[in-house]
Parts: C-alpha cells; sequence; structure tokens
C-alpha cells in the first residue's frame, strides 16, 4: 500500500474544516441556484446559474469520491448532488442539450460530476460514445487547457481513453506545458493553468498525470504565485492554486495559505471571491460567492484526501 503523501496534520485539518464549513454552505444556499422554472436545453444565459450548478456538483462528487469523508459529510454532499441532479431533471436535460447542440461540451463536462458519483443516464451515454467517434467533435478549435476539460471529462465518463502520448500533447500545447517565464502570467493565465493541471490529473486523483517537467516548474514557482495572489487579496484564484498544491506528485501547502482562508471564512462558510465587501442580500451573496466557496470545497477535500485519515 502506497503511504500517503506529507502533509502535516495541522493544514490538514484545516483544510478540511474549510471544505466542511464550504459545503454546508452550499448545502444551505442550494435554492438560490436552481434553475429558472420552465428552463429549457437552449439556456437563455448558461453562466448564471446552468455553470454554477455544475460547480456545485464537481465539489459533492469529490467529497464522495474521499474515501475519509465522514458519514455527515457525504450525506450533506449526497443530498446536494440529488438536487443538483433534480435540476437536471435527471439527466433529460443535459441529453436534450447535448443533441440539439452537437459540438457544445459541457453537457458531458457537467455530466462527468454526477456520473463520478453513479449517477447515469442511459440516452446520454448512448448519444455521447456515438458522438466520441465524430471527426467533427475531435476537430473543433478550442484553447488548449478547455481541449483537455473535455478529455477528463471524457475519461471520468467511461468513453474510450486517451493513449499516454495524447494526453502529453495536450499538455504541451498548453501555457504550462511551455515551461513559460513565471513573471509574465496574469490573471486570466493563471485560471487557465490552474485547469490544466486539474484535468492532467483529474482534481488531484492522478497526481502521476501530471509529467514530471511541469510538477518541477509548478514546484519552484506555485509559491511565488500564492503569495501573489494572498497579498491582493484574491481568494478565489488563491483557492484555485490550492488545488494545484494538491494535485502535485509531492502536495504544496503552505500553512499560511490555509490559515488565510480559514481567518477570511465567514462562520456559516462563506468564503467572500475578494478583498470587497459582502453584501447583506442572501441571494445576491450566492450569485457574487458560490464559485469561491465550491471552489474552497474542492481545494480542502483534495488536500485532505491526499493527507489520508
Amino acid at each position: 500500500m502506497t503511504a500517503a503523501p506529507a502533509v502535516p496534520g495541522p493544514v490538514r485539518d484545516t483544510a478540511r474544516l474549510l471544505a466542511d464549513r464550504a459545503l454546508s454552505w452550499l448545502h444551505a444556499n442550494r435554492r438560490f441556484g436552481a434553475l429558472p422554472p420552465g428552463t429549457t436545453e437552449t439556456l437563455d444565459d448558461p453562466d448564471s446559474t446552468y455553470k454554477p450548478l455544475g460547480e456545485s456538483a464537481l465539489a459533492a462528487s469529490l467529497v464522495l469520491r474521499d474515501p475519509h469523508s465522514g458519514a455527515g459529510r457525504r450525506a450533506a454532499a449526497q443530498n446536494l448532488l440529488d438536487y443538483l441532479w433534480e435540476q437536471f431533471r435527471a439527466g433529460d436535460l443535459l441529453y436534450e442539450r447535448q443533441l440539439r447542440h452537437t459540438l457544445m461540451t459541457d453537457p458531458m463536462e457537467t455530466y462527468s460530476h454526477f456520473a463520478r458519483a453513479g449517477y447515469r443516464h442511459a440516452e446520454l451515454d448512448r448519444l455521447l460514445a456515438h458522438h466520441s467517434r465524430l471527426r467533427s467533435l475531435r476537430a473543433v478549435e478550442v484553447v488548449p487547457n478547455r481541449r483537455l476539460a473535455v478529455a477528463n471529462a471524457a475519461r471520468v465518463v467511461g468513453l474510450a481513453p486517451l493513449r499516454e502520448d495524447d494526453w502529453a500533447a495536450l499538455a504541451r500545447a498548453t501555457w504550462l506545458g511551455a515551461e513559460p517565464e513565471p513573471w509574465a502570467v496574469d490573471w486570466m493565465t493563471a485560471y487557465h493553468m490552474t485547469h490544466t493541471v486539474f484535468h492532467l490529473t483529474d482534481w488531484s486523483a492522478r497526481p502521476e498525470g501530471l509529467p514530471a517537467p511541469l510538477a518541477a516548474y509548478l514546484h519552484d514557482w506555485l509559491p511565488v504565485w500564492t503569495d501573489i495572489w494572498r497579498e491582493v487579496a484574491q481568494w478565489d484564484l488563491l483557492a484555485e492554486l490550492l488545488i494545484v498544491g494538491a494535485c502535485l506528485p509531492e502536495p504544496y501547502c503552505d500553512p499560511g495559505h490555509w490559515e488565510a482562508l480559514a481567518g477570511i471564512q465567514r462562520p456559516d462558510g462563506l468564503v467572500p471571491r475578494d478583498g470587497e465587501p459582502v453584501t447583506d442580500d442572501p441571494e445576491q451573496r450566492f450569485h457574487d460567492h458560490q464559485h469561491t466557496v465550491a471552489v474552497v470545497t474542492v481545494a480542502g477535500t483534495a488536500l485532505a484526501g491526499r493527507a489520508g485519515p
């Protein structure tokens, strides 16, 4: 049996507590993320509700994937996933969206979070298997980290896996794959870099999926980037970078960064996205900060899962 990576006990405990509180907030405020009545597969504004539902599903699925999640944590994650699956009409909405919009990848990406936790939709499975054989789908022009997102979603759903050299080629095509000058990173490029790591490692489950040169590059420069975005109170991006740290073969887990996130987390579990004031309106708070709370759930779950029981 492979020993768990070295993660200091206090950091593991802080990460777990952050994730538990964040998950509780997502669960308690889930009604604010409901799809409007009459929503169809066309989704007039996908980013307003559809995308956040998928983010919460990702967070809950990773809690259920972690064998060290306690009974209460698992029950909350399962209940949240049940609610989110109902929002997608038990997968029918995703199926109809994929059927109507052949070249869209978001139905499969969203479905993968549910499939990871055992939720399946037979018609969508058949449709995705058919689409995976289309030349058109393989030729869709997307940015490199998005191509990795689609590849990982296909892997989770259970479609024919890519060969190892295909994964290597996809990694080389990204900004991170070029091992670029680290001082040239900007805010959006940093987000792209984090997602390159997430998809190569399936959100920390496969740290060996990160090519060794990229792991070494991140080992050198991730501490610098986390310091920068912590200093300017970009808590959402800091949490994403902490997920990257949890995905490395030898996790990077500076106690100061985890304590900083714990220090700004509200008693109800909310974590603000940045240093700006937080509104008192519950619904607006959800729309402003739901992404950050989901990211913190993923970050704490990923690091605590790597640390072991």
